[in-house]
């Protein structure tokens, strides 16, 4: 079997790619080791950079986003019960939009089986070869049977744990790494949001998050112990503790509900250098982790498909290799500020186990100075919108 560009991995940033390959009439196979229904189960973050939103777009599959997406022109963030509306809108001249990236994940699917592309989900032993010369290969079982695809280039959106940044030899790769002490216990409920718009909450006992999926989803976080399980969290105490640390106001308009979906993630940051070896380009997660803070993970994403996009496009239809060779300086470049601004959220919103006196106080001073600087209100503004690509 041969293709243009082997993709490794269907979550968000493969379909995207191969969608935007496909509709430049390039040719692309995506290979994933799970079952599509696996892919389609998992509840990942729902707020789109406008870069995102764009691209998307681009790729045709923004319809169902603008008919059903929320548009949100700002958020509040809570500090010790006293409340500031960060103005995107003003301070930026942009919004974001509330969409699932389950329901972008669904409409990239639908979009990739109605163009008939290869894909294949619940693929076996998947290996890449070859990727530092320049006929690279991909093997891989499907359904019992061996299959070798012979390609010019591999895609590595396989995530964190997947097989492409582990086929790097180990002195060709730094990575930078920082494991924070805590994680977040999230649920998803079908209970209308407590506010239009999403809540970041700073609070003694820990973070608070008021997020939402829809006018009748919601999803909804508290910091948590690492060493918690989710079985020790039944719904009435999480719900009990997420109240404790809301502005009252907030917790007496809390519409309550069952969990469908209740999960407790660790935050990390993490970037790999560099993302290009040969013919093999790491985009996503494969590439790099932020906190959920601030919701940079699909964005970042996003913004490496648009970067490679532009390269693999510019090799065959122009014949330069330029976008190729800077293409992993270009994501790095995006990836190190995000790294900075969900870092920065963290440690804004966040209690920390071995925080000091000094470092409550300068929490609290970073709060104080935003909302009272117009320009640390534009800095905040610019980055959670979305720098540009």
């Amino acid at each position: 079997m041969k293709t243009k560009v082997a993709i490794i991995g269907s979550g968000p940033s493969g379909l995207l790619l191969g969608q935007l390959l496909t509709k430049a009439g390039i040719d692309n196979i995506i290979i994933d080791n799970k079952p599509r229904a696996y892919i389609l189960g998992r509840i990942r973050a729902g707020i789109i950079e406008r870069g995102c939103v764009a691209l998307l777009e681009e790729a045709g599959v923004g319809a169902r986003m603008r008919r059903e997406g929320l548009v949100h022109d700002g958020f509040d963030i809570s500090f010790d019960g006293e409340t500031y509306r960060m103005d995107l809108k003003t301070h930026s001249g942009h919004s974001v939009m509330v969409y699932g990236q389950t329901e972008i994940t669904r409409d990239l699917m639908d979009a990739r089986e109605a163009t008939a592309a290869p894909t294949y989900y619940s693929a076996e032993d998947v290996q890449i070869h070859d990727f530092d010369r320049s006929r690279p290969s991909v093997t891989f079982r499907h359904e019992g049977a061996e299959f070798r695809v012979e390609c010019d280039f591999i895609a590595g959106c396989d995530g964190y744990h997947g097989v492409c940044r582990a086929s790097v030899p180990r002195g060709a790769i730094a990575a930078y790494e920082r494991i924070y002490p805590f994680g977040w216990l999230g649920v998803l409920a079908d209970v209308p949001p407590v506010h239009h718009e999403l809540i970041y909450a700073h609070h003694e006992r820990g973070f608070a998050l008021c997020s939402q999926r829809s006018l009748t989803r919601s999803r909804y976080y508290i910091q948590c112990s690492l060493d918690d399980t989710v079985d020790a969290w039944s719904d009435e105490l999480f719900w009990a503790e997420l109240k404790r640390r809301l502005d009252p106001a907030v917790a007496a308009k809390m519409t309550t509900g069952p969990s469908i979906e209740k999960s407790i993630a660790p935050l990390r940051s993490f970037v790999a250098e560099p993302l290009r070896f040969g013919t093999l380009f790491l985009a996503g997660d494969a590439g790099h982790i932020v906190p959920p803070t601030g919701a940079k993970g699909l964005n970042l994403a996003a913004s490496d498909v648009h970067y490679l996009f532009e390269a693999l496009s510019d090799n065959y239809r122009a014949g330069s290799a330029k976008g190729i060779e800077a293409y992993s300086g270009r994501a790095l470049a995006r990836i190190w500020k995000a790294e900075r601004f969900s870092w920065v959220m963290t440690n804004l919103l966040h209690t920390f186990p071995q925080a000091t006196g000094f470092d409550r106080k300068m929490q609290r001073t970073d709060f104080e100075y935003l909302r009272s600087s117009a320009a640390a209100q534009r800095s905040m503004a610019e980055n959670y919108v979305g720098l540009p690509y």
